[in-house]
């Protein structure tokens, strides 16, 4: 019998760790920059060519490579950072792993240049899926040239899994940013497709998080120190009147490194209890510097998650510091408490896809066939329904005159003044009850009104004809001015929907108008957990972003009816207008709307 187990090639053994190193284009941008830092160099530039999908270069005047160490580079697990087990636990380097090129090298089309001051020429290696193409002497200027080109070209299944360039260039802002605001000592220059986007000098934090985040953050940064023997603590954090309904904002560094830790975070978030409302995020960037052994960084493949050999001792000094600086500032809120959106997608729904541009075979059952389980012997009304006639029930089901309902978001008109087949009522201003023979149907006001407000606007974006109220006056919309391309990406739907956006600055746009019926107070709210959740869901698929902005505007503008008391007429229009819409079943979040009941499930509730 043939033995079965055998070595892979070194190719195939780069390309699978490539699929934990390198998961996007950002991800070959952190790698690369984080080397240049730690080549010791005091300029690095970043170039990119379509988010990345076309080329990405990073330019660094650091201390090079000798042509042996050039190669060396590429050799997976060859690193210059650790010699032996216990360097792990001393590391103050951004890379050690040895990884990176070599994993980016088995990916993408791979060109470096490097040059040590006391070298009269450089070397320049060409690399092509793991393969050395060339290797040759050059002349150059001291320090790191890394141009890596079509990247993820031999493996589709990989390139076609990228994101659209305003969302992949959106993640390589995010680590530009990062870097830049560790490292505020080195001079950083970004440019796409041919146009400068940063040109940082050097310069002292402050200055940093304001050059890379727009002037308008230096009204709002309060410093931050805390030394003591176990940890020390400096950086700066954001007024409470500052904080936002959005995410993306918030920086931890330890020992320089950028991680992410909710358990830090919610030290911070408890510094700032009462402070701010529900459901916002103050800005913090905050440096935590200790001794590298009471740490522990290899445990996630981007070193982006650490673990702490004591955590609560961090967390009190942490959330001691950060109230201390708030009590000395006198940081004293002027918010609105009881304004609160709450933009975060619902997380463990089950049941189909919620999005009714999305097809497949788990979708929600159609309307005819959720009409046929409710109602006997409506099949002309099923007929109906299988024509598109939704719009138009037919008299036997609604017998009497048009009522109409008025939203305001939209008008509904609705045959139902009365009805012969069933009744309606509502119970705790939050639930409908549905009459049926046989047993009753049970719904959730509010997830129905978030589901017909969805087909309404879904309308709106597909007709280009969205009601707009004018502002009496305007307000501001201040982003990130990296956020300018993702606005600008957006633009067309939420024009479309009812916004009015003038630009100001790169950092600023007016609001003019805001869709009718959504409130004149929530347009800035409401485009920033836009952009917020645009940015970070996970998954595109099934879901564009107009749907996106689509189901968070109708998400806002039905909680007005989550408590709401509503008349009969009300009540019979919401029950129409629900099973005429695209996806009775389900809410635009996944959720279930109603649930039925039949005689004997009413019986065993009673017992």
């Amino acid at each position: 019998m043939h033995n079965l187990i055998k070595m892979l090639p070194d190719a195939i053994a780069n390309q699978i760790a490539a699929g934990e190193v390198v998961q996007r284009p950002a991800s070959v941008v952190k790698e690369l920059m984080e080397n240049s830092i730690d080549a010791g160099a005091s300029f690095v530039q970043l170039i990119v060519k379509e988010a990345g999908k076309v080329s990405i270069q990073v330019i660094d005047d650091g201390k090079g490579m000798s042509p042996q160490d050039a190669l060396m580079s590429f050799v997976r697990h060859a690193t210059s950072k650790i010699s032996k087990a216990e360097d792990l636990f001393a590391i103050h380097t951004m890379g050690f792993r040895g990884e990176a090129l070599a994993s980016i090298a088995s990916v993408a089309q791979v060109e470096l240049k490097t040059k040590r001051e006391e070298d009269e020429l450089g070397s320049l290696l060409r690399m092509e899926a793991s393969v050395l193409k060339a290797n040759e002497q050059v002349a150059a200027p001291k320090g790191t040239s890394i141009l890596v080109k079509n990247l993820f070209y031999n493996i589709p299944a990989r390139r076609n899994f990228l994101k659209s360039n305003p969302v992949e260039m959106r993640h390589i802002l995010d680590e530009f940013q990062r870097i830049a605001l560790a490292n505020p000592e080195i001079k950083f220059s970004l440019i796409q497709n041919e146009q400068e986007t940063y040109a940082l000098p050097v310069e002292k934090l402050g200055k940093r998080i304001v050059d890379l985040f727009g002037k308008t953050y230096r009204e709002q940064l309060a410093a931050c120190e805390e030394n003591t023997n176990f940890v020390s603590i400096k950086g700066y954090v954001g007024r409470p009147e500052y904080s936002k309904k959005t995410r993306g904002e918030q920086f931890f560094f330890v020992n320089n490194r950028f991680i992410k830790s909710s358990y830090l975070h919610h030290a911070v978030m408890s510094a700032y209890e009462r402070l701010v409302p529900e459901g916002t995020f103050p800005f913090y960037v905050l440096f935590l510097t200790l001794d590298p052994s009471h740490i522990d960084i290899n445990v996630h493949p981007t070193k982006t998650e650490i673990k702490f050999d004591d955590e609560r001792s961090i967390y009190a000094i942490l959330q001691a510091a950060i109230r201390k600086t708030l009590s000395l500032n006198h940081l004293i809120p002027s918010l609105d408490f009881d304004a609160n959106v709450n933009f975060r997608n619902p997380s463990g729904t089950s049941g189909p896809s919620p999005f009714s541009s999305f097809s497949g075979t788990n979708s929600p059952r159609p309307v005819q066939d959720a009409w046929k389980k409710l109602y006997e012997g409506l099949n002309d009304n099923i007929e109906a329904f299988e024509r598109g006639d939704v719009a138009e029930p037919s008299a036997n089901l609604f017998p009497q005159a048009a009522t109409t309902f008025q939203s305001k978001a939209n008008t509904w008109t609705a045959d139902s003044s009365s009805h012969t087949n069933f009744q309606v009522i509502q119970i705790l201003n939050k639930f409908l009850v549905v009459t049926l023979s046989g047993g009753m149907l049970l719904i959730d006001q509010k997830k129905a009104y978030q589901r017909i407000l969805f087909d309404q606007f879904s309308e709106n974006l597909v007709r280009k004809n969205g009601v707009s109220q004018q502002l009496l006056f305007p307000q501001i919309l201040r982003i990130n001015p990296a956020d300018t391309i993702l606005v600008e990406e957006i633009l067309t739907d939420v024009t479309d929907l009812g916004f009015r956006l003038t630009k100001d600055s790169e950092e600023k746009f007016w609001i003019q108008g805001v869709p009718a019926g959504i409130g004149e107070e929530d347009g800035q709210n409401l485009l920033e957990g836009i952009l917020e959740q645009i940015k970070n869901e996970a998954s595109d698929l099934g879901q564009k972003h107009s749907e996106k902005i689509a189901r968070i505007l109708a998400n806002r503008a039905a909680i007005r009816y989550q408590a709401k008391k509503l008349l009969s007429e009300e009540m019979s229009a919401l029950v129409e207008q629900l099973f005429a819409s695209t996806n009775p079943s389900y809410s635009p979040n996944g959720e279930l709307i109603s649930r039925q009941l039949n005689e004997m499930e009413i019986g065993q509730l009673i017992g």
